[in-house]
């Protein structure tokens, strides 16, 4: 296959600077993360929530939103890599269900940007792998943000899933909840074990993509079905190479993320299981085809749907983040000793929440 040159983008070298500016960029993202989980998150995501999960989690939304977005400013601001949205344009602040590839081990990142962008940062969950919601700090977030946890064994993932979905389904709590139907990020070698199934088993040949586990999906849709406004459907490529977490950390790759999306009404998508399993299937195989089309062409068709990041508004998010966790490092070091207290009682009790998976009950709705 004859392959676009338009692809061969700019790789930025590893540089000094780069490692010390990414360096930098860890440190203050990581503080900044720290300092919101422990202040925030007694009062908003606990007390609050005792009497409204409603207003809990729209608090939780917004509070979190600010930080989310530091992410998309240093991608798109402080890395220069050009985001490129193709497809439909999709309205704002929709309650959506979202279905993607799945490239790389940071594909779910750059949705952010794409959440940005119509208003919804603050709204985003992900079904992940449970041991990502044991990790110091982050884990802790995920764990507020309520993401749902799998261990990719459907016996045990079953009920976990339909238990955590049918927290969702209130329409006036906003959502965003995305799902990889492929179950796991794309290898050469996964690639192979899924044609070598595929051709065993009589189902669609891919190789961009690996087959979709409909079963997820199903019950995503089964339970949500009446909450949702749409199914955005999103297919990811980029240039000059899939990144890394790294790569995205220092600003080495990638030079350009392109973002396909579809939005596919409800009454689109059959209402019964296998239905709904076919239309998976038949999803990823315009995925696969779309994928192809990008490596021959260098972009997706009907570029320009959504516009740049305004870089005054993520100037102006840096700066809260910044002034809001200088005034949390104050108060912990140089004020009362009872705000040490408080902090240390706050990390035992997001260590232990999110380890034990221990969620508190409202009162009032």
């Amino acid at each position: 296959m004859e392959i676009s040159q338009s692809l061969q983008s700019k790789h930025f070298p590893l540089t000094p600077f780069r490692i010390f500016r990414g360096l930098l960029c860890l440190a203050i993202y990581l503080t900044t993360a720290f300092m919101f989980l422990v202040y925030f998150v007694p009062p908003v995501a606990v007390i609050l929530r005792l009497f409204s999960v409603r207003y809990s989690r729209k608090s939780v939304s917004f509070l979190f939103g600010l930080w989310l977005g530091l992410w998309p400013f240093l991608f798109e601001k402080i890395n220069k890599t050009r985001v490129i949205f193709s497809g439909d344009k999709v309205p704002v602040e929709e309650r959506v269900l979202i279905i993607t590839n799945h490239r790389t081990e940071v594909d779910w990142m750059y949705l952010w940007n794409f959440a940005l962008r119509k208003g919804c940062l603050g709204y985003i969950k992900y079904v992940l792998k449970s041991s990502l919601m044991k990790l110091p700090i982050f884990g802790w977030g995920f764990h507020i943000l309520e993401f749902i946890p799998v261990e990719r064994n459907w016996e045990l993932d079953e009920s976990v899933m339909r238990q955590k979905l049918s927290t969702f389904t209130n329409r006036n709590d906003p959502l965003w909840l995305s799902v990889f139907p492929e179950g796991t990020d794309y290898t050469e070698q996964k690639c192979i074990k899924s044609q070598k199934f595929a051709s065993e088993n009589g189902l669609p040949v891919l190789k961009n993509v690996l087959l979709p586990k409909t079963r997820g999906f199903n019950v995503c849709l089964e339970i949500l079905r009446g909450s949702l406004d749409a199914v955005y459907d999103v297919t990811i490529a980029y240039k000059n190479q899939c990144p890394s977490f790294l790569d995205n950390v220092f600003g080495v790759d990638p030079s350009e993320v392109h973002m396909h999306v579809r939005r596919i009404p409800l009454d689109e998508i059959p209402s019964s299981e296998s239905g709904a399993a076919t239309w998976l299937m038949d999803e990823f195989v315009l995925k696969d085809q779309l994928l192809t089309d990008f490596i021959v062409n260098g972009h997706f068709p009907n570029q320009g749907t959504e516009p740049q990041l305004s870089t005054v508004k993520c100037v102006a998010n840096f700066a809260v983040v910044i002034a809001l966790t200088c005034l949390f490092i104050f108060l912990t070091f140089f004020s009362s000793h009872w705000f040490k207290v408080y902090i240390g009682l706050a990390c035992a009790h997001a260590a232990c929440a999110a380890y034990f998976n221990i969620g508190p009950n409202p009162v009032l709705l």
